[in-house]
């Protein structure tokens, strides 16, 4: 079975923070440059919608979200 799976480029990333804030449990901010570190690529299922949401308002789209197929494995 395949999972929800994250991927993040920090080359495209601003330093916004939007991610941290939006799913802090996923996502943190490096304290050097500020940028985005990936804390789990797969979030567990309790942090899949906050994951979500914080690739969907990431003002620089530097965070990508693969979603199983539904029905697929």
């Amino acid at each position: 079975m395949t999972t929800t799976r994250l991927h993040v480029d920090r080359e495209r990333c601003i330093g916004a923070g939007m991610c941290a804030l939006t799913a802090p449990e996923v996502f943190d901010q490096d304290p050097d440059d500020g940028l985005v570190l990936l804390l789990h690529a797969e979030p567990p299922s309790a942090h899949r919608a906050a994951a979500r949401m914080a690739a969907g308002v990431c003002l620089s789209g530097a965070i990508t979200l693969r979603e199983p197929e539904p029905g697929g494995s």
